[in-house]
């Protein structure tokens, strides 16, 4: 009997023991983490920034031609004449020669329109960036050779100014590490220039030359630019950056200007126009800017 009871208790526990597994709750796996999403520099921005410019060297300089003369039927011939810096008496002309100005260092400020696009899975960054604004570089010098004979005092002035805007069309190629940008840019700028020769003083009592000159002009550069910067993601769409760039004025030619030689009663002397040429040396720019980004950054 008791052989039978005991195989009868295991029959009734493996017939019950399905049943009790079935009631029991059976957990879910946990789920893996998602990986963080990568950063990515691809998309459309806007931007604006601040910061400062100075010249190079020599800033601005004026070369004195002297006159253009006229060659056989009224041609206008190479300028071989000797300058009339000290005035039109033989003993204060002078050879042909230059003289330069420097130019105040001036504040910059304006707005960036560009795109990036990074390739999935690589840390290089290509972009094409416009940037406009404001630069004003101006400044003003005496020409020393009119310190000549028995002139006391100068009196021819060159005055240059380089802006009051400029422009660029540049390139860009970066390498990134996830949030900051290391990046090189360079291509095309746009900057107006101006120049201006006068005689300041006619009053050859007071040592001054005894002629009367004016020249102005301008031209807007078309030459190219270079330079990088740092830019780094602070938060999904907002970037900050710090940036140099170099503006090769110094390869832009430059422009001349030439007026009529008159005396102080207003008689124009012969010979032709009085002539010089202006160029003006590079443009070292700093600045830091703020850009916003269209996308998500991911």
């Amino acid at each position: 009997m008791k052989k039978l009871a005991t195989c009868l208790i295991g029959v009734v526990g493996l017939i019950g023991t399905p049943a009790f597994a079935a009631d029991m709750a059976v957990k879910a796996p946990r789920p893996l983490p998602a990986p963080a999403p990568v950063f990515s520099w691809t998309g459309c921005y806007l931007g604006g920034y601040a910061g400062g410019a100075w010249h190079e060297s020599d800033g601005a300089s004026f070369t004195d031609l002297g006159q253009n003369g006229l060659g056989a039927a009224g041609s206008i011939a190479k300028p071989p004449f000797m300058s009339y810096s000290g005035g039109a008496v033989a003993a204060r002309i002078v050879p042909q020669h230059s003289w330069s100005a420097d130019l105040d260092s001036t504040f910059i400020g304006g707005g960036t329109l560009g795109c990036n696009w990074q390739p999935v899975g690589s840390p290089f960054v290509f972009g094409l960036e416009g940037e406009g604004g404001y630069m004003r570089l101006s400044g003003q010098a005496f020409d020393p050779r009119t310190i000549v004979s028995t002139q006391t005092t100068p009196d021819v002035l060159g005055s240059a100014k380089v802006g009051d805007w400029y422009g660029m069309i540049t390139g860009r190629l970066g390498y990134a590490w996830d949030r900051t940008l290391l990046y090189v840019k360079g291509g095309a700028a746009f900057v107006p220039t101006q120049a201006s020769v006068v005689d300041r003083c006619q009053n050859t009592a007071a040592g001054c030359g005894n002629w009367l000159i004016a020249t102005s002009g301008s031209d807007t550069a078309t030459t190219w630019t270079v330079g990088g910067g740092l830019e780094w993601a602070f938060a999904q769409s907002w970037s900050v950056k710090a940036e140099y760039m170099f503006i090769a004025l110094g390869d832009h030619s430059g422009f001349q200007t030439c007026g009529p030689v008159t005396t102080p009663a207003g008689t124009t002397l012969p010979g032709g126009p009085f002539c010089f040429n202006n160029t003006f040396s590079g443009i070292h720019t700093a600045k830091i800017g703020l850009n916003y980004r269209f996308g998500t950054g991911y």
